[in-house]
């Protein structure tokens, strides 16, 4: 059976892991690298025996599928692209800038026949799994996700950053739709909110109290449903 080729768009902080993940999987064949620094590019792809392509032309004749590891105000042109060149693509979260965006892509997906994920790691985390099975009515649920300035995704808000996570989560769980929504945001050190809370209520009554920032002390995960 012939193997699926993949490779990744964007090799720094998130993408690196994406690139030492298929190079240990047995079942793809890592084949490429597009990184728009050429010297962060042929790093990774040394490190990992694969060509690191000079433009993302040339990286999409070398795979069949490939994560988009880019900064979020690229992952439409990028994916776009890749899309209309039928490839299987793995965006990180968030998905695009905006809703319209993130439509667009997941229509191209579906009228190529093509598999189009997004990076929402949560979902596949064992506790996720392990509270699916307990939890069938949550009535609240409290999410808390705290870390300290990370210096990185700073084009995006807290909400698109951390709390995303909870509320992919929390969507998950309740599986029914939101009919109210309080949010607060404050911007700190970044142009756009570095914390947020939000206070979702749902048509079944469910209520969820969602806070993240990424200007904390201390980091921290934590979310209780009752």
């Amino acid at each position: 059976m012939k193997k699926l080729r993949v490779g990744v768009v964007g090799v720094g902080h998130i993408g690196k892991n994406h690139a030492r993940l298929y190079a240990e999987l047995p079942s793809a064949q890592f084949t490429a690298i597009f990184d728009t620094d050429p010297r962060v590019a042929e790093q990774r792809a040394s490190e990992h025996g694969v060509k690191a392509a000079s433009s993302l032309e040339e990286f999409a004749e070398q795979i069949d599928a490939a994560s988009i590891a880019t900064p979020t105000s690229t992952h439409f042109e990028i994916g776009r692209e890749l899309l209309s060149r039928g490839k299987h693509l793995l965006v990180e979260k968030p998905i695009t800038d905006n809703t319209a965006q993130a439509t667009e892509l997941a229509e191209l997906a579906a009228k190529r026949g093509l598999v189009l994920q997004v990076g929402h790691v949560e979902r596949f985390n064992p506790v996720l799994g392990a509270l699916e099975k307990r939890l069938t009515n949550p009535r609240f649920i409290e999410a808390h996700r705290l870390s300290p300035y990370p210096n990185r995704s700073t084009d995006i808000s807290v909400v698109l950053d951390l709390m995303i996570h909870d509320l992919e989560i929390i969507l998950h769980l309740v599986r029914s739709p939101v009919q109210n929504i309080d949010a607060v945001g404050v911007p700190v050190l970044s142009r756009s909110e570095d914390i947020a809370n939000a206070r979702l209520r749902f048509e079944n009554g469910c209520v969820a109290n969602i806070t993240s920032s990424r200007i904390s002390p201390e980091q921290m995960r934590k979310i209780r449903v009752f």
